[in-house]
């Protein structure tokens, strides 16, 4: 029986929309796409390829989780029903959103204070420069790649199936 490794990404718990919180040790084994969101970008549409990614690939083991984040433009101002709400009209979304984040400066939630670390963006600068920013994080824990909001998901395809299939 093969036991699936500790990593760092195990240890973190960011908050449910309902402020409780959501271990991340629960998706062990798992291949992750953790999302900075917003329900009023240009970028917003990326919701629907994301539900799509989701369901083609959750049964083998995809699982992918949307923090949104008003740092921004302002472009997620509701609160964790209003953006549920939205989601699910709008998108119907179905993948776990979790509480509303910051993911740069002193604020920022601890997850992502690791994935930039883990995967600096352009030229080594480790901000995050906007919503949809993704990070897809191999079965292991390991951070595997970091997408810029312009990469639509249907352009992370190839890269969640490698990542499927890697064994743990």
């Amino acid at each position: 029986m093969s036991t699936v490794p500790t990593s760092p990404i195990h240890d973190f718990a960011p908050a449910a929309p309902d402020g409780t919180p959501h271990p991340l040790a629960q998706y062990r084994g798992k291949v992750l796409l953790v999302v900075n969101t917003a329900s009023a970008c240009g970028f917003t549409p990326h919701y629907a390829g994301l539900e799509a990614l989701w369901r083609r690939h959750r049964d083998a083991g995809l699982v992918v989780l949307g923090f949104p984040c008003n740092q921004f433009g302002g472009q997620e101002p509701g609160d964790a029903a209003e953006i549920a709400r939205f989601c699910t009209v709008t998108y119907d979304v179905t993948f776990p959103l979790l509480a509303k984040v910051e993911v740069n400066g002193a604020r920022a939630e601890p997850l992502f204070a690791h994935l930039k670390q883990a995967k600096p963006g352009l030229l080594g600068t480790q901000a995050i420069k906007w919503n949809f920013t993704k990070f897809l994080i191999g079965r292991d824990g390991r951070v595997i790649a970091r997408f810029a909001p312009r990469v639509r998901p249907e352009a992370l395809e190839a890269a969640v199936v490698q990542a499927l299939a890697e064994a743990v």
